[in-house]
């Protein structure tokens, strides 16, 4: 029983919040004294960041902004940072609240837009902001689900500009992960919101255990709940491991149906699976991160003849799936594969990664979350905010590729993945299972469970529509002012004052160097100035020889004819090779075509050559040579072997190397005559003083550093957003010299170039005026725009095919607009636009001309690798959105604007036009 004091203490709560008792009246469970403190501080007036784990809860404190909003007769904009997240928003708040009154807007939807709650991206809120839409009178609260997103390099921008330009009058609610410094960003907020309340909870509902799998044995990663405050693993653990590791480095064991050592050999996902049912712990998310992988793992478990469901279960996964592909034609479900997906499915099992169809990726949660499908394989992109939590979360490895890079995951990643473990509500505790092998350490696997937060940093970076809709709103010194108020500039600013004190201290410990490097026969450091130019001299001719090597590199492949027989150095492509195109006549040094005496066909980089190429022997080739035909290749090589030369080195008629540059020069000579010379270089200690000089030379150019480091921190935004205009005014998007209000300072071209939001905005504007896109039939316009969206995920082999006519023209005009606009960015040293990626072009091309799926994505992998079906639906929604901006924003060409329409209207058929809500 509670207490008087207790009793009237919760009675004084309720007469002062007395919305958000009407609210907690209206829920199924209690909230805890976190949501109830966040909650509270909203009903007073402030603003709230609230920072906790995934799965506490956080989304009540925004569902009751919109509480708020309903009674006060006001608006409330709830923002996502994707689509799927958005979506599933719209229908929690639409059960709740009706159809009526809740709207959504994303690039795909666009639902009762003028209802007083309506769910969005943040990208949509970011561009009603600076159309200065209509929508925004009376808006009273905007949710940012997901806050942290803004350390997101790509599109964290956004958020900040959200929150800098939100009039005053609206109250932020920041929902974010656990992060460590929530009270730097909190004061940030405070600078440019106002109050705002910090409110941090590290307890999870749920408890999660930790776990690791060693082969068949499951271990706990720590004794007891001490062990884990202390980072101590279970010793049984570090024991067992250490055997294991053992007996695998002396071949002793081998891996379950890979036959090979490593940590490939200890994973077999059936057994996985297996364990994990027979502990109980199933439904269960195993994150692999490699789409592959995550299909190959349903493959696995398949053929292992794993079968996780009843037969009624099967029956209603059937009939759920069956209800939601029924607007799929039939001829589309086998391109789709669709059929070996519903076995996974029927069996409980499923793939979840950026490459399936949208519509099996929600179908697949739906699932998930009835309890229906088991085990999800997925990628990390699962974790971003979709509502799909598990009794239990496998991490299959603790390295991910990052796109440039495979890299370890963070503590951050550790705890926003193994967050998903533990159902509130239906699980007493959730299990995080990590599988070993032997690049793993135990301990380390305990630091990342252990470390439970990570720094939010900004990403805030001034771009080109970005200033174009600054100056057109605000003019161009109050845009400077606005971006000096970023988190970004924030954190420089307080960054800036350690690095100085920094500078300070080394100040010091170099003069003490110096009195320790002094030297009674004369000047140490003037001695040691010559010491350190005559190596940089040495560098410098090395690095010269180096180009003279390369540069010879370049002219031997520049010599080459088709039928030349080589020899490939080094690398994987190492032996003969025979030239099937010089690859010259482009940008940049040949890349030529061949086919090695292994049947491999691909074109070669300079880089892989260290010396001049040689021509070894010539053979005959085929009029018109197919290298992706795998009987042309064999015929190839099979004419290569029959040469009889050696894999070695050999002479030849064309090819050779030139003398290159070699021994010492003028300068280096007279430079060491110098330091023979010198007083100090008799010296007896000259060595001990030269050490000291040493370290005085590092500290003095790593001060330096700092130095730069202080002085690029410090405006470092502003002085960017100058460059940006510089660029803008030179082009003819801002007017020179003017900063006047009301848009006196952008020009018609900077108008369209404010509604063009792609990461290419600016290249997209200079293309349109200077009519590359003008004549275009509306499929070619299409092909040519997806250049500017699509990004391979990985380097092409080859460059890309294009249909012949004025497609190919159109491509052509977007690159040479692209050379002349980096010339221009290098020049003033901004990033550089992304190069255009012709690998959509006739993907989208076919799609806009009518073709079907199957066809459509049988030539895309024909001709440049694999589509899968999900990525293709993904590309070609940025198509239409790139397409719908041009179409809409002011100064397209009329002739470009009604092409634009009619081709999104050709894109939007089939699997482009399911879709989930309405």
């Amino acid at each position: 029983m509670t207490s008087p004091a207790e009793r009237y203490a919760a009675a004084k709560r309720r007469a002062e919040t007395p919305r958000l008792t009407e609210f907690i009246a209206g829920l199924e469970f209690q909230l805890d004294d976190f949501q109830q403190r966040a909650c509270a501080a909203l009903e007073a007036g402030s603003g709230v960041l609230v920072c906790a784990p995934t799965g506490a809860g956080k989304t009540v404190v925004g569902e009751f902004a919109v509480h708020l909003a309903l009674r006060e007769g006001r608006k409330c904009f709830y923002t996502t940072p994707i689509k799927a997240l958005s979506n599933q928003k719209y229908h929690d708040l639409v059960q709740v609240h009706g159809a009526a009154k809740v709207g959504l807007l994303t690039g795909d939807n666009a639902i009762n837009g003028d209802a007083p709650v309506v769910v969005m991206t943040t990208e949509v809120l970011r561009n009603m902001l600076y159309a200065g839409s209509q929508s925004l009178h009376g808006l009273s609260y905007v949710v940012m689900d997901e806050v942290h997103y803004l350390a997101d390099r790509f599109r964290g921008a956004v958020w900040e500009e959200v929150i800098i330009h939100l009039p005053d009058s609206v109250n932020l609610v920041s929902l974010s992960a656990t992060v460590s410094n929530a009270e730097e960003f909190a004061d940030w907020l405070v600078t440019v919101r106002g109050q705002t309340e910090v409110v941090v909870s590290e307890h999870r509902p749920v408890p999660l255990w930790q776990h690791m799998l060693v082969g068949k044995r499951m271990f706990d990663l720590f004794h007891d709940a001490e062990a884990a405050r202390s980072h101590e693993v279970h010793p049984e653990l570090l024991r067992y491991t250490r055997e294991v590791s053992r007996r695998l480095e002396m071949g002793d064991i081998r891996g379950r149906g890979r036959g090979g050592r490593g940590r490939k050999a200890m994973i077999y996902r059936p057994e996985i699976i297996e364990r994990l049912d027979r502990e109980g712990l199933l439904p269960a998310i195993v994150f692999i991160f490699s789409r592959a992988g995550c299909d190959a793992a349903v493959q696995q478990c398949l053929q292992a003849g794993l079968r996780l469901t009843s037969p009624d279960e099967r029956a209603e996964i059937r009939a759920i799936v069956e209800r939601r592909m029924s607007s799929v034609p039939n001829e589309d479900l086998n391109a789709l594969g669709y059929w070996e997906w519903l076995d996974g499915l029927e069996r409980g099992l499923a793939a979840h990664h950026a490459g399936l169809l949208p519509l099996f990726k929600e179908i697949v949660e739906e699932l998930f979350v009835r309890g229906l499908v088991k085990a999800v394989f997925a990628t990390e992109t699962l974790a971003l905010g979709i509502n799909m939590p598990a009794r239990c979360v496998v991490l299959e490895r603790l390295v991910k590729y990052n796109g440039e890079a495979h890299v370890d995951l963070t503590p951050g990643e550790y705890t926003q993945l193994t967050g998903r473990a533990g159902r509130r509500g239906i699980d007493v505790e959730g299990h995080a299972v990590v599988v070993w092998g032997p690049d793993v350490d135990p301990r380390h696997v305990a630091g990342l469970a252990s470390t439970r937060t990570y720094p939010l940093r900004s990403s805030f970076r001034p771009s080109y529509n970005m200033a174009v809709n600054l100056v057109g709103s605000v003019g161009a010194d109050r845009a400077r002012d606005l971006l000096e108020a970023s988190f970004a500039q924030f954190q420089a600013d307080r960054s800036v004052v350690g690095v100085a004190k920094q500078v300070q201290r080394n100040i010091e410990t170099m003069d003490q160097y110096a009195h320790e490097a002094g030297c009674d026969k004369g000047d140490f450091a003037e001695y040691f100035a010559l010491r350190v130019a005559i190596a940089d001299r040495e560098r410098h001719l090395a690095k010269q020889t180096q180009q003279h090597r390369r540069s010879e590199v370049a002219r031997s492949l520049e010599q080459l004819k088709p039928g030349d027989v080589i020899r490939v150095p080094s690398g994987r492509r190492a032996g003969l090779a025979v030239i099937l195109d010089a690859g010259v006549g482009g940008f940049g040094e040949p890349r030529p075509l061949v086919v090695t005496e292994d049947r491999w066909a691909g074109r070669l980089a300079a880089g892989e050559f260290s010396v001049a190429v040689e021509v070894l022997g010539r053979v005959r080739l085929p009029r018109h040579v197919n290298h992706r035909n795998p009987g042309e290749r064999r015929d190839i090589a099979a004419s290569l072997a029959a040469l009889g030369l050696e894999r070695g080195r050999g002479s030849g008629r064309r090819g050779g190397r030139a003398k290159a540059p070699t021994g010492d020069d003028d300068e280096l000579l007279r430079l060491r005559h110098l330091m023979r010379k010198h007083p100090c270089h008799a010296c007896p200690e000259r060595e001990d003083h030269a050490r000291w000089a040493e370290r005085r030379h590092r500290l003095e150019r790593d001060t330096d550093q700092m130095r730069a480091k202080v002085a690029s921190r410090t405006g470092s935004l502003a002085r960017t957003f100058d460059r940006v205009c510089d660029l803008l005014t030179a082009r003819g998007y801002l007017v020179p010299g003017v900063s006047a209000l009301d848009g006196g300072g952008v020009t018609d071209a900077g108008r369209m170039l404010a509604r063009i939001w792609t990461e290419s905005d600016l290249l997209i504007a200079e293309v349109l005026r200077d009519g590359v896109f003008d004549g275009l039939a509306p499929a070619e316009l299409a092909a040519a725009v997806s250049v500017v969206v699509y990004e391979a995920r990985r380097e092409s082999e080859d460059r890309a095919s294009l249909p012949r006519g004025p497609v190919t023209d159109a491509v052509e005009g977007v690159l040479r607009v692209y050379g002349g606009l980096i010339g221009e960015e290098r020049d003033r040293g901004l990033p550089l636009t992304r190069e255009p990626d012709l690998g959509f072009v006739w993907p989208i091309y076919r799609w806009a001309r009518g073709e079907p799926l199957a066809k459509v994505l049988a030539s895309a992998n024909a001709l440049e690798g694999e589509l899968p079906a999900g990525d293709f639906v993904r590309w070609a929604r940025q198509v239409v959105d790139l397409l719908g901006q041009i179409g809409e924003a002011k100064g397209t060409p009329d002739g470009v604007r009604t092409t634009a329409r009619q081709a999104m209207d050709l894109i939007n058929r089939g699997v482009l036009a399911y879709t989930s809500v309405g």
